[in-house]
């Protein structure tokens, strides 16, 4: 009689369930990289640049490769543990970030392209909120600016932001309302987004 095998199908299974196939066979971890390498690599471009962004992605890769192990795979979503790998490996890159956001403040809308009017005038807008949005986010401190980027950039949840930081769930509420808050300020008290919503 021949034995009945079971197909799996990469698309359906969790990352918990890839990630514990992968202990035995470690070429099955090319799913969890698949699904998430390029959400990881744009969070890491949107921080440090195209030019940090190949390494800090790979090399979150390759530490949640060799950490497998000891994932728990109950938690079904790697999402989290990525993200907080890939911070780590930014907070590497500080002064680069930093940079990065004082640039985008000081490019101001002198790269906009001309087309029609209106669409001039909405770039230049947007522009403007840009290099005042890059400028706060340069001046948070980085743990403010984790898991406010975490939350806006990565669609973490505030326990999600907290387990990839491996912090208290409301120490990440905290620093997520003083990020709010210092951002909100910055751009004046409104929400440049709310206001036109096709930008």
């Amino acid at each position: 009689m021949a034995a009945v095998t079971s197909a799996r199908d990469p698309r359906t299974e969790g990352d918990g369930e890839i990630i514990a196939r992968s202990r035995d066979e470690p070429e099955c971890f090319a799913g969890v990289f698949d699904r998430h390498y390029g959400a990881i690599h744009g969070f890491a471009a949107r921080r440090l640049g195209a030019g940090l962004a190949d390494d800090v992605a790979a090399e979150t890769f390759l530490i949640a490769f060799d950490r497998r192990g000891s994932y728990d795979v109950a938690r079904g979503d790697a999402r989290p543990w990525l993200y907080g790998i890939a911070s780590n490996l930014i907070s590497r890159h500080r002064r680069a970030e930093v940079r990065q956001y004082r640039a985008l403040a000081r490019a101001g809308a002198s790269d906009v392209a001309e087309g029609h009017a209106e669409r001039v005038a909405g770039r230049l807008d947007a522009q403007a909120a840009r290099g005042a949005l890059a400028a706060a986010l340069g001046s948070l401190a980085s743990g403010d600016r984790d898991v406010l980027l975490l939350v806006a950039w990565a669609q973490l949840g505030v326990q999600e932001t907290a387990e990839a930081l491996g912090i208290p769930a409301g120490t990440a509420r905290s620093r997520l309302h003083r990020a709010r808050k210092k951002i909100r300020a910055a751009l004046g008290g409104t929400d440049p987004l709310r206001e036109d919503p096709n930008r």
